[in-house]
Formats: structure tokens, C-alpha cells, sequence
């Protein structure tokens, strides 16, 4: 059943697009379109924010008819955890606007069936031929649905604006590497240009995510403290409970390296530490966040041991549950040497950043599911308090979390009651759900929305991927070409990854902030039988 309550509905104040579009969906049976997609457009159905006489078009090589593609939708909007209180009216209205075409996306007659419908469409309910292509589908389909697209002239040039607009949103994996991303890139180029391609990335869709630039840039007290004089150091966790689960083929190919730090972490990187643009805009954003990705300095394989840190979790006990190690996940090889657990320290070589290091790391079966940023501001430089060994002082920190629990929170040093002067930490917190009282909106529906409305702010921009991959692929190499120097798997399923991961800050004098497990996520035990530190 729906997880969102009919009175936490968003009231958006964000206004409906004006121009109306038919969203184009290749792969439209997939995993995909039926937890994130359908579910994201549903919802902004039920804000009223999809313009009027919006259609959805779905085109898979699974055989399915218009009417079995709704009632297919209609129960995965029923049973996920992101859509709002299913409303049968609302559902009604909107999918009487959906479709579905049967064909290999290699298929001519399945981009003639696709014409066809949409001059329908657009010649029965006068709606200008706005498109938004979506390709949910892997990325060794990418470039045969995109020329495909040019052959059958459903692209108009940027620079050649008919009555309409043509856009394309591309999902992540962005390449494997930076030939393959180069080869995407210039395989889109041939048809789109950059300014109709929307590479998207949901984690920058998050609200915590675009709250961060609002939080930095709206603020006259944050901004000024905001670089190298006063951060001693940044932190990036995105540490999830769960293993594989059933993307062992897939993740025997991507990895951590490529699953989440290409895309995800690296723009949540780009974000902290970017200047601020002239404007809140695609370009003027995009370009900044370019220019913290450059700045980054690229790794040396000299001191790898130093800078870098990979893990693959062995089998544990967590909430009294056996779990297996990632070489007898399904799918996975039994001698695999892919990592589940990466964690980097990088810096950026700029005025405002040098010296100061960004420690990231992200994993799989780890103890707690959390992602957030933690900035450690620097110690004040004469502490002339007369403080004893009960007096408890731990340096400031800002932490954003970006979920579980959307919020901000600020720690900082206080006197504790009493006749004595005595010092011990304390946390102001500011929570999304209970200061505004709403359900946040999901990531797609922003991006869907910004989409439409031709906003390509949160989307990535070409350059960025590229320097993505320049500044990830020696690493990956070296990986790919050598063995972990401790044998695989280096860490017990529910700890929180190998202990070299630890060693990495605590040679800085520094240590990981470990937050502890929710209610929901408590740990009964963890067994680390078997496992090398």
C-alpha cells in the first residue's frame, strides 16, 4: 500500500508546465518505470503539476496492450512506497493519456507505430509536438535508440525551433569509462544537442541536495566560513544496509567505483565546494560545479595505499539474521575481486579548498543506511577554559543529512548548568518533515518537472561526466589489475568496512563520524568469522 498519507500531500508552490508534452518512455516494462517513473508522474498528477493534455508513451518488447500497460502501472503506483494515497479519479484522468507500443528498439515498425500515435496525439488533442524522450533502457541500447530517433525525424536541431521542442533524459551508467562516455556523448551529439540532453542523476533531485545550495548561498553567516581558514576537513557517507540483492551480474561489471562515485558522490562533491554562480540557472550552476570537478587532484598510484581504500563485505549476522558474503550472492563469481567498498581522500586544488581533504566513501551491508555530508570546522586556536577530564570537547560540525531523515543539524560547544564552568557538545537540529510538516517530493518528480519545463540545472552537463571518469579511471585500472593487498572480503557484513577505511583518517589524526542506526535499522549482531582486517 501507499506509504504517504492524503494530508501529507505536498502543496507545491511550483506551477504546472504551461507547454504541454508526450513523454516518451523506451523500456517502459522495466523496474524502473514501474518503482520511480510512473509512480513520480503520478504524483504530480495528483499536485496538479503535469500540464494539461500530457500523455505518457511506453515502448518495450514486452507484449502488452494499452489497457494491460495501465492496469501494470496502476498497481505498481498502488504499491509503492513513494506515490501518494492512491485516488481513483486521479488515476483515471491519467491514464486514459497513457500507451503502449510492442517493439525491439531496433525495429523500424516499431518508430513508424510511434509516429503514427503521436501525430495522433498531437493532431486529436492540438498539442504542439513537444517530446520528451526517456530511455530507461541499459546503456548498449543508448545508441541505437538514439539513432534510430534522428533516422525517423523525430529531432528538430536546438537551433532550428519549429512549433515544438524535442528534449532526451539519459539514466546512469554514463559509459563504463571515459572512451565509452566519449563514444555516448558523441553518438547523442549526432542527433541532440547538449542543450536538449538531460543526463539525469536522482541524487541531485534529492531536496537535502538542492537544500544544501540554498543553505550555502542564502545565508550571510554560512558563506563566509565556507572554505580552507575554517573547514578542517569534509566528509561524504552513503552507506547502505542492503547487498546486491538481485544486481550481482551488474554489479560484477560496475562496482562501487563506478556505481556510485562517477555519478552520485562526485556532484554531491562538486555541490560543497563549487563558488557561487552568477545565477541560479543550467549554466551558470553547471559551470561552477565543472570547475570544482578540474580542480580536483588526480590520484597518484604512488601513494594509492594513502588516498584510496576498497572492500568487498563478508558474511555476518545482523538482526538475527544469517547473511551471505558477496562472493555467494547470486550472479557474483566465487573468486571475485569487485569492490562493494570504496572510500577516497581527494583534494581540490583552489583557492578556497586547498589543502583541506574530502573524505568519501560509500558501501554496501554496512551498519546503518544514511547518507549525509559532514563538515568539521577547525578548533578554535587558544581554548583558555580550565577544563577537566569530565568536560567533553568535540570540534563543530554541520552535518546535512540527505536521508533517512531530510535535515540539517549543528554541533557545537555549550556550558553545561551549575556553578562550574563545564563544556560539553550540544546539537541544534532542523528536520524537513517536522519543521515543514510535508512529505518531501521524490527526485524524479523534480527532474521530471525541471524536464518539461526545459531547467536542465540538476542534470549533468557533458564536461562533467568526462572529468569524472578522467579523475576515477586510473584508479579503476590499478584495481582491475592487481589484487587487494587484504584478501577479499576485508569486512563483516553490518561493521562499517574494512579497517583500513579507518586508518585512512586516523593517520590525519582524524576519524569517520559513524552514525548510529535508526529504530528501524538496529543491530542485534554482527559475526566477522573469517574476515581480514
Amino acid at each position: 500500500m501507499s506509504s504517504i498519507a492524503p494530508e501529507q500531500v505536498i502543496t507545491s508552490p511550483r506551477l504546472r508546465p504551461q507547454e504541454t508534452n508526450t513523454f516518451v518512455i523506451f523500456g517502459a516494462s522495466g523496474d524502473l518505470t514501474r518503482r520511480k517513473l510512473i509512480p513520480a508522474l503520478y504524483n504530480l498528477a495528483v499536485a496538479k503539476l503535469l500540464p494539461e493534455g500530457f500523455h505518457v508513451v511506453g515502448i518495450a518488447v514486452t507484449p502488452m496492450k494499452d489497457e494491460s500497460f495501465r492496469e501494470e502501472m496502476c498497481q505498481a503506483v498502488k504499491e509503492s512506497k513513494e506515490a501518494t494515497a492512491f485516488n481513483e479519479e486521479v488515476w483515471r484522468d491519467f491514464a486514459l493519456g497513457m500507451h503502449y507500443i510492442t517493439a525491439e528498439f531496433d525495429a523500424p515498425e516499431g518508430y513508424e507505430k510511434l509516429h503514427a500515435l503521436l501525430s495522433e496525439i498531437e493532431t486529436e488533442h492540438e498539442n504542439p509536438d513537444n517530446r520528451l524522450f526517456y530511455l530507461a533502457i541499459p546503456p548498449s541500447f543508448c545508441g541505437t535508440v538514439i539513432s534510430r530517433l534522428g533516422q525517423h525525424g523525430f529531432v528538430s536541431p536546438q537551433a532550428h525551433r519549429g512549433k515544438g521542442w524535442t528534449r532526451i533524459i539519459v539514466e546512469k551508467p554514463f559509459g563504463r569509462d571515459l572512451a565509452s562516455a566519449q563514444k555516448l556523448n558523441a553518438e547523442i551529439h549526432t542527433v541532440f544537442d547538449e542543450e536538449q540532453i538531460y543526463r539525469i542523476d536522482h541524487y541531485l533531485g534529492k531536496e537535502t541536495v538542492q537544500n544544501l545550495m540554498a543553505f550555502r548561498f542564502a545565508n550571510s553567516i554560512i558563506e563566509p566560513i565556507w572554505n580552507r581558514r575554517y573547514v578542517d576537513h569534509v566528509q561524504i557517507t552513503a552507506a547502505e544496509t542492503l547487498g546486491v540483492e538481485h544486481r550481482g551480474r551488474y554489479y560484477e561489471e560496475a562496482g562501487c567505483l563506478r556505481d556510485m562515485f562517477q555519478n552520485h558522490l562526485l556532484q554531491l562533491l562538486a555541490i560543497i565546494a563549487m563558488d557561487p554562480p552568477v545565477r541560479y540557472g543550467g549554466s551558470s550552476v553547471r559551470d561552477r560545479k565543472s570547475d570544482v570537478l578540474r580542480a580536483v587532484i588526480p590520484i597518484n598510484p604512488e601513494n594509492l595505499g594513502e588516498m584510496a581504500v576498497r572492500g568487498q563485505y563478508g558474511a555476518g549476522i545482523v538482526d538475527g539474521h544469517r547473511l551471505p558474503s558477496y562472493r555467494d550472492e547470486e550472479g557474483v563469481n566465487p573468486k571475485s575481486n569487485v569492490e562493494t567498498f570504496v572510500a577516497l581522500k581527494l583534494f581540490v586544488d583552489n583557492w578556497r579548498w586547498a589543502e583541506v581533504p574530502f573524505y568519501i566513501r560509500s558501501g554496501k551491508r554496512l551498519h546503518t543506511k544514511v547518507t549525509e555530508i559532514v563538515i568539521q570546522f577547525k578548533r578554535v586556536p587558544h581554548m583558555f577554559f580550565q577544563l577537566s577530564s569530565e568536560d567533553q570537547m568535540e570540534p563543530n560540525l554541520l552535518i546535512i543529512r540527505i536521508a533517512p531523515d531530510e535535515g540539517i543539524s549543528l554541533k557545537f560547544g555549550a556550558k553545561v548548568p551549575g556553578p562550574a564552568m563545564r563544556l560539553r557538545p550540544v546539537q541544534m537540529n532542523f528536520s524537513y518533515a517536522e519543521t515543514f510538516q510535508v512529505q518531501p517530493a521524490t527526485a524524479y518528480e523534480t527532474l521530471l518537472l525541471d524536464a518539461m519545463e526545459g531547467d536542465p540545472t540538476l542534470f549533468n552537463r557533458s564536461d562533467a561526466v568526462e572529468h569524472a571518469w578522467e579523475l576515477l579511471e586510473p584508479l579503476i585500472d590499478i584495481w582491475a589489475a592487481t589484487k587487494p593487498f587484504h584478501p577479499f572480503p576485508n569486512y563483516a557484513s553490518g561493521s562499517w568496512g574494512p579497517t583500513t577505511s579507518d586508518l585512512l583518517l586516523e593517520r590525519d589524526g582524524r576519524a569517520w563520524r559513524n552514525p548510529p542506526a535508526s529504530p528501524l535499522q538496529s543491530r542485534v549482531g554482527v559475526e566477522p568469522s573469517g574476515i581480514v582486517p
